[in-house]
This record gives structure tokens, sequence and C-alpha cells, in this order.
């Protein structure tokens, strides 16, 4: 069967604004909009707590540590409470210390250095007071930043959980809905990364990069206020590098995204190899092709490697980037905001806040550069997960609204009228191809390998729709039919069985679900399988691990064959069915399939003339067209292709 080889090319993802990716997730994201919203109110009291810390300090210099107001002579003076007792008896000995104002007594700062320890602590009790106010509040303050992040990483790590679990589900759900074409181009090891390692990358987007991002802004915000409100001329000398922030950070976002584009890439480029290693490594011991793999992985490996340099090669520019400046703005602060000291017009707590709100000013914006990294990874997640979104089933367009209804009824009779399909547009593999089964019949197809015998299964299962031409089920455009209830009544044995990982009981109930005990040992029955299940360790509770590797090929078709019988099928397909099997296991085969094609519509694709002599019709296939019809003697007797292809069996 030829296939399109047009493989994917994650390379030519175009350069998607993140906005409108992260717009297209928001579906995802709406039925936890509640959570996610009180997400940012915690974030914002979080915020809040950390913003308050600095400016407490900035009080407790101010107010209690350094206090009082500097007089024209730049001495900084100490209000005493005089009306204490303690306080008067060391005012009454030392007199020339302290100072009556119409304010109150007040005594030097400079002037404590001549008094006792137990003075000084006598005459500042009340900012001892002070201090102790705020260091309960600065406790109580890490209690509540405490809790609110605690709650706030739970909340939105359920978020991401849930977003995770919904977006996986829609992804399966919808390669299960795609055709069989969109597979042929697809890699394994790809789609299993889209349902993987991309959408773990969603989870990072939705725990960690929107929550706390919103958080730097915030705290970016708040900083650029505060210190507006305590000296807008310091606070714009601290601005002053930010334009160069703006620039390193925008340089730092545009190759970091390129580089993310690649890693991903080479992550999928990987589990495709190892997943196409593992599906083939029968082939690759049987030709010794273990060393020319192991090359080739290599240098997948070593791209991978280098693109992971380049990434941590740009982060380790920009982070010192951004470390240099911060320090160049406190530089700048100390320089300034010291002289403003010196002169009076700043307080010494107001320089103090300054450092260390500059300090938490440029600690944002370290984080949300590696939040842009999570956020770039995810992003670039994101546009192969809405990729795969996109891609569309090919299944036929839709019909006209008066023929909308699908229709579930048994099927009888097929017909195909003047199909034609290709793979792709450089080769057709059904030209005009016409013929009818009808109800109870059994037709077969043959010819040379590649004329597009499977090729017709595979349109009339709808694996694939035709380039032109119709196919009528019961004298209904099969567009009409419901495709899930085309396919319950329709049983498909391969030549190749493909057994999922599952019990053979659940082998047997994916036929029927409502399949009884007394009816599945009846099909084993008359499936030629009892034995078969009574050899095996669990009997019907046996896992059939490795798609059904622990047996034999005849072991597997057999029970492909159960499987078919419990169904109870309209239309029984065959293709290739006894095609690999020994001549032993083949006559049981035989008689299992005879039993199962009584009093049903049959279709034989056949490679053995012998498979197919019994059939009521044989349709001959060469170079994409039918060549010849008839029955078996018929065939014979016209000395045709037919009677070539049996002279050389």
């Amino acid at each position: 069967m030829p296939l399109d080889f047009g493989y994917f090319e994650e390379e030519k993802l175009g350069k998607a604004q993140d906005t409108a990716t992260l717009w297209r997730l928001v579906p995802f994201a709406r039925p936890y909009a509640l959570l996610i919203a009180a997400s940012i109110v915690l974030v914002g009291l979080i915020t809040a707590c950390e913003l308050a810390i600095p400016y407490m300090t900035k009080i407790a210099v101010d107010q209690y540590i350094v206090p009082g107001q500097q007089s024209q002579s730049q001495a900084r003076l100490l209000e005493v409470e005089a009306d204490r007792p303690e306080v008067s008896a060391i005012i009454y000995s030392r007199p020339e210390l302290f100072t009556t104002t119409p304010s109150g007594t007040v005594i030097k700062l400079e002037a404590l250095k001549g008094l006792d320890p137990d003075e000084i602590r006598v005459l500042r009790a009340k900012d001892m007071h002070g201090l102790g106010v705020l260091t309960g509040l600065f406790c109580l303050l890490i209690g509540l930043n405490f809790g609110l992040n605690f709650v706030q990483k739970v909340i939105m790590e359920y978020t991401g959980q849930q977003v995770m679990h919904d977006l996986r589900m829609r992804i399966s759900s919808h390669i299960l809905s795609l055709s069989l074409s969109f597979f042929n181009r697809h890699p394994v090891g790809r789609l299993v990364t889209r349902a993987s390692n991309d959408v773990q990358n969603m989870h990072e987007l939705f725990t960690n990069v929107i929550s706390f991002v919103l958080k730097d802004v915030f705290m970016l915000l708040g900083i650029a206020v505060i210190l507006l409100s305590i000296h807008w001329q310091l606070a714009l000398v601290s601005f002053s590098v930010l334009p160069f922030v703006v620039l390193a950070a925008s340089i730092f976002a545009r190759k970091a995204r390129a580089v993310f584009r690649i890693l991903r890439l080479k992550v999928a480029d990987i589990n495709s190899r190892f997943s196409e290693t593992i599906e083939g490594i029968r082939v690759i011991q049987l030709f010794r092709q273990e060393r020319a793999n192991y090359h080739r992985f290599a240098r997948l490996n070593h791209e991978n490697y280098q693109a992971g340099m380049d990434q941590i090669r740009i982060l380790a520019v920009f982070m010192p980037v951004i470390e240099a400046l911060g320090f160049i703005a406190i530089a700048a602060i100390i320089s300034y905001g010291g002289g403003r000291v010196l002169q009076g017009s700043l307080s010494l707590g107001a320089l103090v806040a300054f450092l260390s709100y500059i300090r938490m000013f440029f600690r944002p914006i370290r984080d949300m550069a590696e939040k842009f990294n999570l956020m770039q990874n995810a992003m670039a997640s994101a546009e192969r997960i809405f990729q795969i979104l996109d891609a569309t089933s090919g299944e036929y367009e839709a019909l006209p609204p008066k023929q909308v209804a699908k229709a579930r009824e048994p099927i009888r009779d097929i017909e195909f009228e003047a199909v034609s399909f290709a793979y792709n547009s450089k080769e057709t593999v059904l030209k005009d191809i016409s013929f009818r089964l009808s109800p109870g019949e059994h037709i077969a197809f043959v010819g040379p390998t590649g004329a597009g015998k499977t090729s017709l299964i595979n349109l009339l299962m709808r694996f694939f729709e035709p380039s032109s031409g119709r196919i009528l089920v019961n004298s209904r455009d099969i567009r009409e039919w419901d495709l899930a209830h085309l396919r319950s009544r329709t049983a498909l044995v391969m030549q190749e069985s493909l057994l999922l990982s599952r019990t053979v009981r659940e082998t047997l109930l994916q036929g029927d679900p409502s399949l009884h005990e007394e009816d599945m040992h009846r099909i084993l029955q008359e499936s030629h399988c009892r034995g078969l299940v009574q050899k095996l360790p669990q009997g019907l509770d046996t896992v059939l691990a490795g798609y059904g590797g622990s047996i034999s090929t005849g072991e597997r078709q057999l029970l492909s064959i159960a499987r078919a019988m419990a169904r109870d099928p309209d239309l029984l397909i065959l293709d290739e069915a006894t095609s690999s099997i020994d001549s032993e296991t083949e006559q049981i085969i035989q008689l299992a399939l005879e039993r199962l094609m009584q009093g049903r519509s049959s279709i034989t694709i056949a490679h053995r003339l012998a498979t197919a002599r019994k059939a009521d019709r044989i349709y001959v296939l060469h170079k994409a067209r039918i060549v010849e019809s008839g029955s078996h003697q018929d065939l014979l007797a016209r000395q045709g292709l037919y009677a070539r292809m049996q002279a050389m069996e």
C-alpha cells in the first residue's frame, strides 16, 4: 500500500505570537476561572506582604532606631518622656545633656554615648516598645505570607493538574478520530511526545508561569509606586537603568524563543527514534545495525545537547547582565541618596528602604527571565499540541442538510460506483472500480502485490476517502451512515492481527461489551480457541501483554476470529487472513473462518489463490483496475491473468 511519506515538519511552524497561543488555551482554563481568580487575589495579598517588609524597616529606622528630626546644625534629637519618674531622675542627675523645647524635653542622640546602658534603656523604652511591636508585626507578616503562599500553590497545582487532564483527554479523543492518512505522516514517538512531555509543559505554564508572572508584575508596579512616594527624584535615578533592562530582555526573548523551538523538535525526534528502535529491534539485530543505529542516535542526541547549550549560553549572558544593572542601580542610589541623607533632605530609613526595594525590584526581573524560559518551552509545546488538534479527520465533506440523518440499520449490500483513489497526487492506486456485494454473498479480490486490494478495504471502512466515485451501502451513500455504527456492523480479520494489551475476556468484549459468560465459551468453541485458552495460566483472565506477543501468530489469528465472532457482524472482511500461517494451523483457521462466514456477506483479500477459490465471485486487480471477474472455473477457462497466476502457484 503506497503511503504519504510527507512527514509532519515541525520546523515549519510559523512565528505565532504568544498571546494568540495563550488565547487558544483559555477554553481549557475557563472551567477553573474562579480558582484562577482566587489565586490572583492571593498573589496580590502575597505581594502586599512582601512589599510591606522593607517599609517596616524604614519605619523602624526613622522612628525607633535613629528617631527625631534634625536641627539646623544637623544634630538629630531624641524626645524623652520627662513625666516618667525614672526619666526625671536621669534628667535631674545630668541636666546639661537635656534641652526643653515647646514640644517637650529632648537630648542629642550623640549625647547618649555618655550614658550607661541602663540609662539609655530607660530613655529609649518607648523606642524599644515600638521595635517590639514592629517585630511582632514582622513575624505576623511572615506567617501570613507562608499561609497565603501555601494556599495559592495548592490552588494552582490543582488547577494545573485539571487543565493538564482535560488537555490530555482532548488530544487522546482527537487523535482517535483522525483518519489513517494522518498516522501515515506522523511518527508514533512525536504523537506520544504531544500527549506526555508537551502537556506536562502546560502544567508548568499554569502552575508557575501565570501566577508568578502576575506576582512579579504586581511587585514591580508596587515597588515603583512606593519608591516614587518616598522620594521621586531618587526613584528616577533608580529607574535610569530600566531602558537597558528592557533592551536586554527583548534580545533574550527573541533568541530564547528560537532555541526552545529547536529543543522541542529534538525531544520529539529522540522519542520518535526510541519508538522506532524498540518496535524494530528484531530487524536491527537481525541485520546487525546496532552500531549504525547507535551513531544515528548519537548525532541526534548531540544536536539536542547543542540546542540545550545554546539555551544555557543565552541565559548565562542575560542573568549576569541583569545582575550588573542591579548593582549599577544600587551604586546610583548610594551615591545620590547618600548625599541627600548628608544634606538632611532624605532620612536614613528611606535610603535603607530604597536599597531594599531596589534589590527586590531586580529579583522579579530575574524571576521573569526564568519564567520566560518556562513560558517559551510551554508556548513551543502549545504550538505543537494545537497543530495536532487542528488536524482534520480527512473524512468526506459535509452532505446537504436534507441528507444529514445518519443511517443505523443492518448492512445488506455494498456497491462501488467508479471509485478512484490515490494516497498522494503522484500515484493512483485504484481507477474506476465498480462492483456489487449482494446479501450473503462471498466475493474475493486477488492480484499482484501493490494492485490496490487492501486499499479497497480502507475505503470501505472509511479509513481513507475516495478521490472520485461513490460507495453505496444498502443503496445509500456511505456518507449518510453513522461511522461508528458502520464499523460496529463490520468485522475485519487482518493478516497481522493486533491484540491490545488486555485479557482474553476483554479482547472478546471488544466485539460485544454485553457478552455473557456462556456466549464467550460458545464463541471460543466455534473459533477453535478453547484449547488455547485452557493452556493460558489464568484462562480468560490472562493478560495478552505486548500486543499478544506471548502467543504464536496462529493463536493471535484465532483470537482475532473469536473477537470478530463476538461482534456478530453483518459484513466480514478477511485481509490475507491466512497468508503467514503454517499449513496445519491454516486448516484450523479455515474451519473457524468458514463458521464465521456462515450467513454473512464477506469480502476476502487474497494473495494465495487457494484462499479465494470458494468465493462466489472473484475480482482480479491489476495496475489499479479490475481486469477480470467471475468464478474460479470461469476465470481459469478464460486463460487470462488469473489463469497465469494459478499456473505460477
